[in-house]
């Protein structure tokens, strides 16, 4: 029998999944509402560099008319009501959407910013943020955008705050299955999927990057808000003054 505090502690551990295929093993941490933290020193994923990538996904019931196509079809295919909507690749000539990934930093020394493609701060890896943004994939391909970030200074960084934005189009949030992941040098693997999403918001702060009691934590918000990169500031307090910026058109693809 399982008592009432087994239930609830084995809720706050993270969800540890295997995946087998290809004939090799891996060991993925999910990060959820009920088990939001973990420490990246205990898992000796605290140096080196940490991979961070974002990658969504349209649905297909979206793309192809939303709901109400789907409750047409049934009438001629009834069985297709049981099955979970699919999950397609797409082009941009389907759906007018761009999730882009970027970070708020602040360093032990007092300096703040953001690396992200808008404005064309894209971060330096070996020097002061330590963060370094590569890429910006429009439709949301298995590379995906990735910020690199380099965990030999984490001595140096007070905190980092992971967020996903739209810049172009409208908001989709509750339209595509969008994930961020971390990949640590060791071989860690932390998910962190983007679940209940505000059909308006056009931002949302994913996770936060902190130290706490000596560890390097990492601790998942899942927050969306309605406005872009102002309003995350205010939720956390990063201080900062922004204005209007746009993307270099050689990321944009």
């Amino acid at each position: 029998m399982v008592s009432l505090w087994d239930y609830w502690r084995r809720a706050r551990t993270p969800v540890a999944r295997f995946d087998a295929s290809g004939g090799s093993s891996s060991y993925a941490i999910e990060l959820t509402r009920r088990a939001p933290r973990i420490s990246l020193s205990e898992q000796g994923a605290a140096s080196g560099t940490l991979r961070v990538s974002l990658t969504w996904r349209m649905r297909a019931n979206d793309l192809m008319g939303g709901k109400n196509h789907r409750k047409l079809n049934a009438w001629r295919h009834p069985l297709q009501l049981f099955r979970p909507a699919e999950v397609v690749g797409h082009t941009q000539g389907m759906v007018d959407v761009d999730f882009d990934l970027a970070c708020l930093y602040e360093l032990n020394d007092g300096s703040k910013g953001v690396v992200q493609a808008l404005g064309d701060l894209l971060g330096d890896f070996n020097g002061p943020p330590y963060l370094k943004l590569s890429g910006d994939d429009r439709f949301g391909g298995g590379s995906g955008e990735v910020l690199y970030a380099n965990l030999d200074y984490q001595e140096e960084i007070k905190r980092l705050l992971i967020f996903v934005y739209i810049y172009d189009g409208t908001p989709a949030f509750d339209r595509a299955d969008v994930s961020v992941t971390l990949d640590a040098g060791n071989g860690t693997h932390v998910d962190i999927p983007l679940t209940d999403p505000s059909p308006q918001a056009r931002s949302c702060a994913v996770l936060l990057i902190e130290h706490e009691g000596g560890d390097l934590v990492a601790r998942r918000e899942v927050k969306y808000v309605y406005g872009f990169q102002s309003e995350i500031d205010r939720l956390y307090g990063w201080g900062m003054a922004w204005g209007r910026g746009s993307k270099p058109s050689r990321l944009r693809r």
